[in-house]
């Protein structure tokens, strides 16, 4: 005689014969386990997408801060082999903590690499004093034509490119203009690599722009849209 057939167990009955089940558990260490790990699992993924997703939506989602043009005087008064410091602008209304100095010469054609930038023929060359490794202020130091880091060593050129230490890029520049009564104006800060290839935002210290570090460091949404028309 045929012995009866049995029922295959459901999940939920194979699961409370568990070994360290109870009676009644809705919950078993297994699944537990298995809920918590992808938690765990999303959250990590979130991590990584969140913050991709923020840059790339980033200029939609925000308006884009007006270019500020403050004027610092005029073209004959800024010498050629030296810098002169000028206190600007950098977050309006806030007072003296929105403000910071940049050195600012005239361009010197046996010193200074081409191109200008599209639309401008900047005549003027003004120089961050944010450092490119942790955002320590630098000083010139005429004697030796050098921007000086108090901080870590850190030695940039007469152009502000690096020659020494740890940071990974030349210093900042800020786009600079001429009106037609001769009046320096500076305009929005923007980021260079060792070549001097001019980005047209700024990117945060310690970010490297040559080679694939451009692309790894993508532009803040909150940089300026810089209008190339001329000066009126």
């Amino acid at each position: 005689m045929a012995s009866p057939r049995k029922e295959p167990k459901s999940r939920y009955t194979a699961e409370r014969s568990i070994p360290g089940s109870f009676e009644g558990e809705t919950v078993t260490r297994r699944r537990f386990m298995v809920v918590t790990a992808n938690g765990a699992g999303a959250v990590a993924t979130a991590a990584f997408v969140l913050p991709a997703l923020a840059f790339a939506t980033g200029s939609a989602l925000f308006d884009r801060p007006p270019v500020l043009w403050q004027a610092i005087g005029k073209l004959e008064d800024l010498p050629k082999d030296t810098y002169v410091p000028k206190v600007i602008t950098m977050v309006p209304n806030i007072g003296e903590v929105g403000k910071t100095t940049t050195y600012v010469r005239r361009r010197n054609a046996k010193i200074d690499k081409p191109p200008n930038p599209p639309g401008y023929d900047e005549q003027v060359v003004a120089i961050s004093t944010r450092c490119m490794h942790l955002g320590c202020p630098v000083r010139y130091v005429q004697a030796s034509q050098r921007f000086i880091c108090p901080c870590h060593g850190g030695v940039y050129d007469f152009q502000g490119i690096v020659v020494g230490g740890p940071p990974v890029r030349p210093l900042d520049r800020f786009y600079t203009r001429v009106r037609p009564d001769g009046t320096v104006e500076i305009g929005p800060r923007y980021s260079v690599n060792t070549e001097l290839k001019r980005f047209d935002s700024y990117r945060d210290p310690a970010q490297d722009l040559d080679g694939i570090g451009q692309y790894l460091y993508p532009p803040r949404f909150s940089t300026p849209k810089l209008d190339k028309s001329p000066p009126q």
